[in-house]
C-alpha cells in the first residue's frame, strides 16, 4: 500500500491541530465526513488509532499528538523551501486596466 497521500497527510494535520473535524473541514473547505474519512485512511495504514472519539468531540492519541507535531514541522518546512525558490520579482499584485469610462463609473 503506497503511503498516505498530501490530501491526506493535510486533512489529518488539520484536524490534529484543532482537534476538531468540523474546524478542519472548514479551513480546508471540504465536509466533515471527508476529514474523517482522510484521517480513518491514516489510520489504517499506520494500523493504529491517532483520534479516540467521544460522543461529539475527538482527541488526538499520544501517538497522534507527535504525528501532528512532525507534519506541521514538515508543512512549515515546504511552505518555506517554495517561499525561498521563488523568483524574487514575482508578486502577487493584480493590476488592472480599463478605460476611464468604465473607471469613473466603478
Amino acid at each position: 500500500m503506497a503511503t498516505p497521500s498530501l490530501t491526506t497527510l493535510r486533512a489529518f494535520a488539520a484536524a490534529g491541530r484543532h482537534e476538531s473535524f468540523r474546524e478542519a473541514a472548514r479551513e480546508l473547505h471540504v465536509t466533515p465526513a471527508a476529514i474523517s474519512h482522510q484521517v480513518r485512511a491514516m489510520e489504517e495504514w499506520l494500523g493504529l488509532a491517532l483520534f479516540t472519539r467521544e460522543a461529539r468531540a475527538v482527541r488526538l492519541t499520544a501517538v497522534g499528538r507527535r504525528l501532528t507535531d512532525e507534519l506541521s514541522r514538515g508543512f512549515a518546512q515546504l511552505s518555506e523551501a517554495l517561499v525561498n525558490a521563488r523568483a524574487p520579482g514575482a508578486d502577487t499584485r493584480l493590476r488592472i486596466s480599463a478605460l476611464p469610462l468604465l473607471t469613473n463609473a466603478w
